[in-house]
Protein backbone atom coordinates (compact mmCIF):
# COMPACT_ATOMS: atom_id res chain seq x y z
CA UNK A 1 0.00 0.00 0.00
CA UNK A 2 1.46 3.55 -1.23
CA UNK A 3 0.84 6.50 0.88
CA UNK A 4 -0.91 8.30 -0.65
CA UNK A 5 -3.80 5.47 -0.29
CA UNK A 6 -2.69 5.10 3.22
CA UNK A 7 -3.71 8.76 3.63
CA UNK A 8 -7.22 7.48 1.96
CA UNK A 9 -7.61 4.61 4.53
CA UNK A 10 -6.94 6.77 7.84
CA UNK A 11 -9.40 9.27 6.51
CA UNK A 12 -12.20 7.48 5.93
CA UNK A 13 -11.87 6.44 9.51
CA UNK A 14 -12.11 9.78 10.52
CA UNK A 15 -15.86 11.17 11.81
CA UNK A 16 -17.55 13.46 9.27
CA UNK A 17 -17.28 17.07 10.97
CA UNK A 18 -20.48 19.30 11.47
CA UNK A 19 -18.59 22.15 10.32
CA UNK A 20 -17.41 20.86 7.32
CA UNK A 21 -18.02 23.78 4.76
CA UNK A 22 -15.16 25.97 7.47
CA UNK A 23 -12.92 22.93 7.19
CA UNK A 24 -13.19 22.46 3.63
CA UNK A 25 -12.07 26.00 3.08
CA UNK A 26 -9.38 25.82 5.75
CA UNK A 27 -8.40 22.59 4.02
CA UNK A 28 -7.89 24.20 0.44
CA UNK A 29 -6.34 27.02 1.39
CA UNK A 30 -3.95 24.99 3.16
CA UNK A 31 -3.12 22.95 0.66
CA UNK A 32 -2.57 25.28 -1.80
CA UNK A 33 -0.23 27.51 0.51
CA UNK A 34 1.43 23.79 0.82
CA UNK A 35 2.04 23.13 -2.79
CA UNK A 36 3.27 26.45 -3.42
CA UNK A 37 5.77 26.17 -0.69
CA UNK A 38 6.71 22.52 -1.77
CA UNK A 39 7.47 23.51 -5.50
CA UNK A 40 9.15 25.85 -4.26
CA UNK A 41 11.79 24.07 -1.46
CA UNK A 42 11.07 20.44 -1.65
CA UNK A 43 10.94 17.33 -3.51
CA UNK A 44 7.97 16.00 -5.09
CA UNK A 45 7.72 13.15 -1.79
CA UNK A 46 7.60 15.80 0.57
CA UNK A 47 4.38 16.65 -1.10
CA UNK A 48 2.54 13.88 -0.25
CA UNK A 49 1.46 15.48 2.33
CA UNK A 50 0.01 18.63 0.81
CA UNK A 51 -1.82 16.33 -1.75
CA UNK A 52 -3.37 13.54 0.93
CA UNK A 53 -4.62 17.06 2.50
CA UNK A 54 -6.35 17.98 -0.82
CA UNK A 55 -7.79 14.70 -0.88
CA UNK A 56 -9.07 14.25 2.29
CA UNK A 57 -11.06 17.56 1.62
CA UNK A 58 -12.26 16.10 -1.31
CA UNK A 59 -13.18 12.75 -0.11
CA UNK A 60 -15.33 14.68 2.85
CA UNK A 61 -17.39 16.32 0.60
CA UNK A 62 -18.28 13.13 -1.16
CA UNK A 63 -19.14 11.24 1.94
CA UNK A 64 -21.24 13.83 2.98
CA UNK A 65 -23.16 14.25 -0.46
CA UNK A 66 -24.03 11.75 -2.73
CA UNK A 67 -25.44 14.23 -5.33
CA UNK A 68 -22.18 15.79 -4.85
CA UNK A 69 -20.21 11.91 -5.50
CA UNK A 70 -22.21 11.77 -8.62
CA UNK A 71 -21.72 15.12 -10.14
CA UNK A 72 -17.76 15.30 -9.32
CA UNK A 73 -17.36 11.51 -10.49
CA UNK A 74 -15.14 12.63 -13.10
CA UNK A 75 -13.30 15.25 -11.20
CA UNK A 76 -9.92 16.49 -13.36
CA UNK A 77 -7.49 16.83 -10.58
CA UNK A 78 -5.41 20.43 -11.89
CA UNK A 79 -1.66 19.81 -9.84
CA UNK A 80 -3.13 17.84 -7.19
CA UNK A 81 -5.25 21.06 -5.86
CA UNK A 82 -7.29 22.76 -8.09
CA UNK A 83 -10.37 20.98 -9.78
CA UNK A 84 -13.31 21.69 -12.37
CA UNK A 85 -16.43 20.16 -11.39
CA UNK A 86 -19.90 20.35 -12.03
CA UNK A 87 -21.69 22.18 -9.59
CA UNK A 88 -25.16 22.14 -10.88
CA UNK A 89 -26.28 19.47 -12.95
CA UNK A 90 -30.46 18.93 -13.38
CA UNK A 91 -33.15 17.99 -16.24
CA UNK A 92 -36.25 19.87 -16.09
CA UNK A 93 -38.91 19.24 -18.47
CA UNK A 94 -42.40 20.58 -19.07
CA UNK A 95 -44.82 20.26 -21.96
CA UNK A 96 -42.95 23.09 -23.84
CA UNK A 97 -39.18 22.54 -23.30
CA UNK A 98 -36.64 20.47 -21.57
CA UNK A 99 -34.19 22.34 -19.64
CA UNK A 100 -30.76 20.26 -19.54
CA UNK A 101 -27.85 21.90 -17.34
CA UNK A 102 -24.50 20.63 -16.24
CA UNK A 103 -23.21 23.55 -14.90
CA UNK A 104 -19.54 23.80 -14.14
CA UNK A 105 -17.46 25.43 -11.15
CA UNK A 106 -13.73 26.12 -10.00
CA UNK A 107 -11.86 25.64 -6.75
CA UNK A 108 -8.94 28.10 -5.66
CA UNK A 109 -8.24 31.79 -4.99
CA UNK A 110 -9.75 35.00 -6.14
CA UNK A 111 -9.36 33.93 -9.90
CA UNK A 112 -12.32 30.88 -9.20
CA UNK A 113 -14.60 32.67 -7.11
CA UNK A 114 -14.81 35.49 -10.47
CA UNK A 115 -15.39 32.89 -12.92
CA UNK A 116 -17.67 31.03 -11.00
CA UNK A 117 -19.73 34.10 -10.46
CA UNK A 118 -19.16 34.63 -14.30
CA UNK A 119 -20.30 31.55 -14.95
CA UNK A 120 -23.46 31.59 -13.00
CA UNK A 121 -24.34 35.04 -14.63
CA UNK A 122 -23.97 33.19 -17.80
CA UNK A 123 -25.56 29.59 -17.36
CA UNK A 124 -28.20 31.73 -15.84
CA UNK A 125 -28.73 34.60 -18.55
CA UNK A 126 -28.62 31.56 -21.58
CA UNK A 127 -31.65 29.58 -19.56
CA UNK A 128 -33.74 32.38 -19.37
CA UNK A 129 -32.71 33.84 -23.00
CA UNK A 130 -33.89 30.26 -24.07
CA UNK A 131 -37.47 29.67 -22.35
CA UNK A 132 -37.69 33.31 -24.06
CA UNK A 133 -37.13 31.95 -27.21
CA UNK A 134 -39.36 28.87 -26.90
CA UNK A 135 -41.91 30.69 -25.51
CA UNK A 136 -42.39 33.39 -28.42
CA UNK A 137 -41.58 30.14 -30.91
CA UNK A 138 -44.61 28.79 -29.88
CA UNK A 139 -46.72 31.65 -29.97
CA UNK A 140 -45.74 32.26 -33.66
CA UNK A 141 -45.96 28.15 -34.35
CA UNK A 142 -49.94 28.88 -33.61
CA UNK A 143 -50.36 32.00 -35.13
CA UNK A 144 -49.39 30.46 -38.26
CA UNK A 145 -52.09 27.53 -38.00
CA UNK A 146 -50.05 24.82 -35.86
CA UNK A 147 -52.02 22.92 -33.24
CA UNK A 148 -51.58 21.21 -30.15
CA UNK A 149 -50.38 18.14 -31.03
CA UNK A 150 -48.35 18.96 -33.77
CA UNK A 151 -46.65 21.34 -30.86
CA UNK A 152 -46.34 18.28 -28.66
CA UNK A 153 -44.23 16.59 -31.24
CA UNK A 154 -41.52 19.15 -31.26
CA UNK A 155 -38.59 18.62 -28.69
CA UNK A 156 -37.66 21.80 -27.86
CA UNK A 157 -34.56 21.57 -25.31
CA UNK A 158 -31.85 24.43 -23.92
CA UNK A 159 -28.69 22.82 -23.15
CA UNK A 160 -26.05 24.44 -20.99
CA UNK A 161 -22.80 21.76 -20.47
CA UNK A 162 -18.88 22.08 -20.57
CA UNK A 163 -15.82 20.22 -21.25
CA UNK A 164 -12.41 20.61 -20.46
CA UNK A 165 -9.84 21.00 -23.45
CA UNK A 166 -6.55 20.70 -21.36
CA UNK A 167 -5.18 20.79 -18.09
CA UNK A 168 -1.76 20.59 -16.42
CA UNK A 169 0.02 21.27 -13.15
CA UNK A 170 -0.10 25.02 -14.39
CA UNK A 171 -2.89 25.72 -16.40
CA UNK A 172 -6.44 24.57 -17.46
CA UNK A 173 -8.63 25.56 -20.69
CA UNK A 174 -12.22 24.61 -20.49
CA UNK A 175 -15.44 25.59 -22.81
CA UNK A 176 -18.28 26.48 -21.53
CA UNK A 177 -21.42 26.01 -23.97
CA UNK A 178 -24.89 26.72 -24.36
CA UNK A 179 -27.26 26.20 -26.96
CA UNK A 180 -31.64 25.82 -28.59
CA UNK A 181 -32.20 22.85 -30.08
CA UNK A 182 -33.76 24.43 -33.22
CA UNK A 183 -32.24 27.70 -33.43
CA UNK A 184 -28.37 27.59 -34.56
CA UNK A 185 -27.94 31.66 -33.78
CA UNK A 186 -28.37 31.02 -30.07
CA UNK A 187 -25.65 28.76 -29.79
CA UNK A 188 -22.67 30.07 -27.63
CA UNK A 189 -19.02 28.88 -26.49
CA UNK A 190 -17.74 30.95 -23.35
CA UNK A 191 -13.76 29.97 -23.00
CA UNK A 192 -11.68 30.09 -19.90
CA UNK A 193 -7.86 29.74 -19.88
CA UNK A 194 -6.58 29.27 -16.06
CA UNK A 195 -2.81 30.31 -15.14
CA UNK A 196 -2.85 28.48 -11.89
CA UNK A 197 -0.17 29.28 -10.59
CA UNK A 198 -0.46 33.42 -10.61
CA UNK A 199 -3.90 32.55 -9.98
CA UNK A 200 -5.15 34.48 -12.98
CA UNK A 201 -6.29 34.34 -16.34
CA UNK A 202 -3.97 33.70 -19.62
CA UNK A 203 -4.06 36.05 -22.62
CA UNK A 204 -2.89 34.84 -25.96
CA UNK A 205 0.12 37.24 -25.72
CA UNK A 206 1.16 35.24 -22.46
CA UNK A 207 1.09 32.17 -24.47
CA UNK A 208 2.52 34.00 -27.69
CA UNK A 209 4.27 36.24 -26.79
CA UNK A 210 4.52 39.73 -27.84
CA UNK A 211 4.08 39.34 -31.60
CA UNK A 212 1.22 37.44 -31.12
CA UNK A 213 -1.11 39.32 -33.33
CA UNK A 214 0.66 38.85 -36.42
CA UNK A 215 1.71 35.18 -35.26
CA UNK A 216 -2.16 34.60 -35.10
CA UNK A 217 -2.61 36.71 -38.33
CA UNK A 218 -0.53 34.79 -40.32
CA UNK A 219 -0.95 31.59 -39.39
CA UNK A 220 -5.08 31.87 -39.75
CA UNK A 221 -4.49 33.44 -43.33
CA UNK A 222 -2.06 30.72 -44.62
CA UNK A 223 -4.81 28.02 -43.18
CA UNK A 224 -7.70 29.54 -44.66
CA UNK A 225 -5.93 29.86 -48.43
CA UNK A 226 -4.67 25.85 -48.20
CA UNK A 227 -8.16 24.81 -47.10
CA UNK A 228 -9.68 22.36 -49.62
CA UNK A 229 -12.09 25.01 -50.50
CA UNK A 230 -10.88 28.51 -49.47
CA UNK A 231 -14.41 30.06 -50.46
CA UNK A 232 -16.56 28.42 -47.89
CA UNK A 233 -14.61 32.03 -45.70
CA UNK A 234 -15.90 35.54 -45.95
CA UNK A 235 -13.28 37.97 -47.39
CA UNK A 236 -12.49 40.39 -45.13
CA UNK A 237 -14.21 43.11 -47.00
CA UNK A 238 -16.96 41.26 -47.25
CA UNK A 239 -17.16 40.92 -43.10
CA UNK A 240 -14.78 38.28 -43.40
CA UNK A 241 -11.55 37.57 -41.18
CA UNK A 242 -9.16 40.49 -40.57
CA UNK A 243 -7.35 40.33 -37.35
CA UNK A 244 -7.08 38.46 -34.34
CA UNK A 245 -7.57 41.38 -30.84
CA UNK A 246 -7.79 41.03 -26.97
CA UNK A 247 -11.59 39.68 -27.36
CA UNK A 248 -10.81 36.67 -29.56
CA UNK A 249 -11.52 33.21 -27.66
CA UNK A 250 -9.13 30.41 -27.97
CA UNK A 251 -8.37 27.36 -25.73
CA UNK A 252 -4.99 25.57 -25.19
CA UNK A 253 -5.08 21.69 -26.73
CA UNK A 254 -3.73 19.02 -25.25
CA UNK A 255 -0.31 19.94 -26.93
CA UNK A 256 -0.24 22.90 -25.05
CA UNK A 257 -1.02 24.73 -28.46
CA UNK A 258 -3.18 27.98 -28.90
CA UNK A 259 -6.56 27.29 -30.98
CA UNK A 260 -8.33 29.88 -31.85
CA UNK A 261 -12.14 29.85 -32.11
CA UNK A 262 -14.87 31.94 -34.24
CA UNK A 263 -18.21 31.39 -34.13
CA UNK A 264 -20.60 30.34 -36.82
CA UNK A 265 -21.19 32.80 -39.23
CA UNK A 266 -18.34 35.26 -38.56
CA UNK A 267 -15.97 34.13 -40.66
CA UNK A 268 -16.95 31.28 -42.62
CA UNK A 269 -20.34 30.28 -44.17
CA UNK A 270 -22.74 28.99 -41.76
CA UNK A 271 -21.97 25.18 -42.60
CA UNK A 272 -18.47 25.75 -41.23
CA UNK A 273 -20.22 25.88 -37.80
CA UNK A 274 -17.94 27.09 -35.18
CA UNK A 275 -14.35 27.25 -36.96
CA UNK A 276 -11.07 26.18 -35.15
CA UNK A 277 -7.27 27.46 -36.05
CA UNK A 278 -4.67 25.59 -34.75
CA UNK A 279 -1.71 28.19 -33.46
CA UNK A 280 1.72 26.81 -33.53
CA UNK A 281 4.73 28.87 -32.13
Amino acid sequence: MNEFEKAKEAYEQIPIPEELEERVQAGIRQGREARRSAKRQRSWKRSVGAVAACFVVMVGMLNVSPTVAAAAADVPVLGGLFQVLTVRSFIDETEDRTLEVKQPGVTGGELAEQVNAEIQERVDAKIAEGEQLIAEYKEAYFATGGTEEEWAQHNNKVTVTYEVKSQTDETVSFVVESAVSFAAAYQEQTYYNLDLENDRELTLQDVLGENWVETCNESIRAQMDAAEDPSVYFAPDAGGFTTVDESTQFYLDEAGNVVVVFPPYTVANGAMGTVEFEITK
